[in-house]
């Protein structure tokens, strides 16, 4: 099982993380984007067809699909109580991947689980 340690380490040291409050859209289903985020404290609703599918809390990783081909967001996120993003976008990604190989791994990880589960619920 690989650490969500290191995917937070990642998004920890990027400057000024963004916050969110309660209830506050981060990303809508169909917008473009251009950054993926990770959850420095805080919970997101991961919402598909106006369905809260999934909850995810402090040290996960979520939109990372925009930065790999994905051209839309395929659900939105929306805080769940105040929280607080890290985020990278594409420059910064590719950065994080080559000087951290295992926070690639996690973020597939991440994606293809999360996909898999919507994939289910759709």
């Amino acid at each position: 099982m690989l650490s969500p340690v290191i995917t937070v380490s990642i998004f920890q040291k990027q400057p000024d993380p963004k916050g969110f409050s309660t209830g506050e859209v981060i990303f809508e289903e169909g917008q473009s984007g251009d950054s993926m985020y990770g959850i420095l404290e805080g919970e997101v609703d991961i919402v598909v067809n106006g369905k809260v599918v999934e909850t995810i809390e402090t040290g996960e990783v979520f939109g990372a699909g925009i930065l790999v081909g994905v051209k839309n967001r395929n659900y939105t996120a929306i805080a769940k109580v105040d929280t607080k993003l890290g985020f990278l976008d594409e420059e910064g990604f590719l950065f994080a991947v080559q000087e951290t190989p295992m926070f690639a791994i996690q973020v597939m990880k991440s994606y293809s689980e999360r996909l898999s589960r919507l994939q289910r619920m759709v």
